[in-house]
């Protein structure tokens, strides 16, 4: 599984949103600024995390974007597949009607349904609480390398 620039970009900006959840709108140039996203990149992502719901915007003088629900009621899984469409690594695998023209020829599928399964399993475990926490903790240890004193001979 490879993940494209729109799905990093995506669950970047959802993290964005995510650190500043309860404070408000967030506006897309602030997003982009902060989560480094090129804003016309990022407005084609907006409008798609807005049609599939994860998040609502708000046009005007204080407007913006913020999640349409809490954190940890976002899993990655269900972003990604948003964002990217199937993450089948074979076409058999896929749910999409149009990828089943391999299936006569997919005699290993067991092996990667396994790994499917599991891949998309440990997806569906991570929320978007759960890679926030893990920014502010990376934001932390980045302030306090930071602030600390630097030495040199």
């Amino acid at each position: 599984m490879k993940i494209s620039t729109k799905g990093d970009y995506g669950v970047r900006a959802l993290i964005e949103l995510a650190l500043h959840e309860g404070e408000g709108p967030v506006q897309r140039a602030d997003i982009a600024h902060r989560r480094q996203i090129p804003e016309s990149y990022l407005d084609h992502l907006l409008a798609q995390l807005r049609r599939d719901g994860f998040i609502r915007s708000t046009r005007g003088p204080g407007g913006g974007h913020e999640l349409a629900r809490p954190p940890a009621e976002i899993c990655l899984l269900h972003v990604l597949e948003s964002l990217e469409g199937s993450l089948a690594p074979l076409g058999c695998l896929s749910d999409d009607p149009a990828d089943d023209a391999h299936d006569p020829l997919c005699g290993q599928q067991w092996v990667w349904r396994e790994i499917f399964d599991e891949m998309r399993r440990r997806l569906a475990a991570i929320s978007l609480a759960d890679l926030t926490e893990r920014e502010r903790e990376r934001e932390r240890a980045e302030r306090v390398m930071a602030a600390a004193p630097h030495y040199k001979i």
